[in-house]
Protein backbone atom coordinates (compact mmCIF):
# COMPACT_ATOMS: atom_id res chain seq x y z
CA UNK A 1 0.00 0.00 0.00
CA UNK A 2 2.76 2.40 0.96
CA UNK A 3 4.75 1.65 -2.19
CA UNK A 4 1.80 2.53 -4.43
CA UNK A 5 0.60 5.51 -2.38
CA UNK A 6 3.85 7.48 -2.51
CA UNK A 7 4.26 7.62 -6.34
CA UNK A 8 0.57 8.40 -6.84
CA UNK A 9 0.76 11.20 -4.29
CA UNK A 10 3.93 12.63 -5.86
CA UNK A 11 2.51 12.57 -9.39
CA UNK A 12 -0.77 14.16 -8.31
CA UNK A 13 1.07 16.91 -6.39
CA UNK A 14 3.29 17.75 -9.38
CA UNK A 15 0.30 17.67 -11.73
CA UNK A 16 -1.75 19.93 -9.48
CA UNK A 17 1.08 22.45 -9.23
CA UNK A 18 1.67 22.56 -12.98
CA UNK A 19 -2.01 23.02 -13.78
CA UNK A 20 -2.69 25.70 -11.17
CA UNK A 21 0.37 27.89 -11.79
CA UNK A 22 -0.65 31.38 -12.83
CA UNK A 23 1.69 34.10 -14.09
CA UNK A 24 3.27 36.02 -11.22
CA UNK A 25 2.18 39.55 -10.58
CA UNK A 26 4.31 42.03 -8.71
CA UNK A 27 1.42 43.87 -7.03
CA UNK A 28 -0.02 40.91 -5.05
CA UNK A 29 1.71 38.46 -2.68
CA UNK A 30 -1.41 36.36 -2.01
CA UNK A 31 -0.86 33.70 -4.67
CA UNK A 32 2.78 33.29 -3.64
CA UNK A 33 1.83 32.79 0.01
CA UNK A 34 -0.92 30.36 -0.96
CA UNK A 35 1.53 28.40 -3.12
CA UNK A 36 4.01 28.24 -0.24
CA UNK A 37 1.37 26.99 2.18
CA UNK A 38 0.12 24.45 -0.36
CA UNK A 39 3.64 23.22 -1.05
CA UNK A 40 4.30 22.86 2.65
CA UNK A 41 1.07 20.90 3.11
CA UNK A 42 1.80 18.58 0.18
CA UNK A 43 5.35 18.04 1.46
CA UNK A 44 4.04 17.19 4.93
CA UNK A 45 1.55 14.71 3.49
CA UNK A 46 4.19 13.07 1.27
CA UNK A 47 6.71 12.97 4.11
CA UNK A 48 4.18 11.38 6.43
CA UNK A 49 3.32 8.76 3.83
CA UNK A 50 6.98 7.89 3.22
CA UNK A 51 8.09 7.92 6.85
CA UNK A 52 9.14 4.58 8.29
CA UNK A 53 8.12 3.63 11.83
CA UNK A 54 10.91 3.62 14.40
CA UNK A 55 12.60 0.24 14.87
CA UNK A 56 11.91 -1.50 18.16
CA UNK A 57 14.50 -0.87 20.87
CA UNK A 58 17.26 -3.39 21.33
CA UNK A 59 16.68 -5.51 24.40
CA UNK A 60 19.74 -6.92 26.13
CA UNK A 61 19.14 -10.17 27.97
CA UNK A 62 21.93 -11.20 30.29
CA UNK A 63 22.85 -14.86 29.98
CA UNK A 64 22.12 -17.00 33.02
CA UNK A 65 24.99 -17.65 35.42
CA UNK A 66 26.89 -20.89 34.98
CA UNK A 67 25.83 -23.79 37.18
CA UNK A 68 27.90 -24.30 40.32
CA UNK A 69 30.80 -26.75 40.13
CA UNK A 70 30.29 -29.49 42.67
CA UNK A 71 32.19 -32.67 43.51
CA UNK A 72 32.41 -35.26 46.27
CA UNK A 73 35.33 -35.37 48.71
CA UNK A 74 36.05 -37.64 51.59
CA UNK A 75 36.20 -35.56 54.77
CA UNK A 76 37.57 -36.81 58.09
CA UNK A 77 35.21 -37.65 60.94
CA UNK A 78 36.42 -36.78 64.46
CA UNK A 79 35.43 -38.19 67.83
CA UNK A 80 34.73 -36.05 70.90
CA UNK A 81 38.46 -35.92 71.70
CA UNK A 82 39.48 -34.62 68.22
CA UNK A 83 40.85 -37.93 66.97
CA UNK A 84 40.16 -39.01 63.38
CA UNK A 85 38.00 -42.12 63.47
CA UNK A 86 37.21 -42.41 59.78
CA UNK A 87 36.01 -40.47 56.77
CA UNK A 88 32.69 -39.60 55.27
CA UNK A 89 31.87 -38.49 51.66
CA UNK A 90 30.71 -34.86 51.46
CA UNK A 91 29.48 -32.77 48.55
CA UNK A 92 31.61 -29.64 48.04
CA UNK A 93 30.64 -26.76 45.71
CA UNK A 94 32.56 -23.69 44.47
CA UNK A 95 31.27 -20.34 45.69
CA UNK A 96 31.42 -17.47 43.21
Amino acid sequence: MRKTLAPILAVSAIGALTLSVAPARADSAGPAIAAGIGGFALGAIAGGALAQPAPPPVVYVEPPPPPPRCWTERRPVFDEYGNVIGSHPRRVCDQY
